[in-house]
């Protein structure tokens, strides 16, 4: 019989907590039942297993962030977009890293296209529709943005950037200035350049 006052969610947010505190990889059921200090068997009636236990928590990361990122956007385009929502995932990294691990979890199809991550995939190429872009560079641009904000986030919260000038957040800042030269410049972008011309042109002059 379910225990009296646990609820799914309210597993499911003890597990996102815990996860903030001890990190991602290490929440399980059991460790969620030494929380509640219940048996394991107990939280059975409600979880089928840590792995459902983990797939729940980011969903739950990926609505949250979603919901922030939508807040963060409105009436903004361009550039402001753009910053807005690199800083929304970036704040909520360091508020909630445990979260913002759990949000990068792989599922499987169906779920994904049932969870928030449809949401940002969308806010993304909406961001990227202020630039005018054209297939297939649109969705190289999605990648991008995806691979940059993650990448410098996760160094970030490793204590990658704390050692050396400059401060992180000047890096942080001219990092969104360049990501909005890149997407502005669309020969660039189709891998041309300003300075690109063609063979002939190369060729010596008499």
């Amino acid at each position: 019989m379910p225990r009296a006052g646990l609820t799914t969610e309210r597993l499911v947010r003890a597990g996102a907590e815990l996860a903030d505190e001890v990190g991602f990889e290490q929440v399980t059921v059991s460790a969620l039942a030494r929380r509640f200090d219940v048996k394991v068997a107990s939280l059975y009636s409600h979880l089928k297993n840590s792995q459902d236990l983990k797939t729940r928590i980011a969903l739950l990361a990926l609505e949250e962030l979603a919901d922030r990122a939508a807040d963060a956007l409105a009436g903004r385009a361009g550039k402001e977009a753009l910053a807005a929502y690199a800083d929304v995932q970036r704040t909520y990294a360091r508020e909630h890293p445990g979260r913002y691990a759990a949000a990068r979890l792989p599922l499987d199809a169906q779920t994904a296209a049932a969870s928030a991550g449809v949401r940002h995939a969308q806010m993304t190429r909406a961001i990227l529709r202020g630039y005018d872009l054209a297939e297939p560079d649109e969705t190289h641009a999605v990648r991008l943005l995806g691979s940059v904000f993650h990448g410098y986030v996760s160094l970030e919260l490793a204590g990658g950037f704390s050692h050396s000038a400059p401060d992180s957040e000047e890096t942080w800042a001219w990092v969104l200035d360049r990501l909005d030269a890149l997407l502005r410049d669309p020969a660039v972008l189709s891998g041309a350049s300003h300075g690109a011309v063609s063979g002939k042109d190369h060729a010596p002059k008499s």
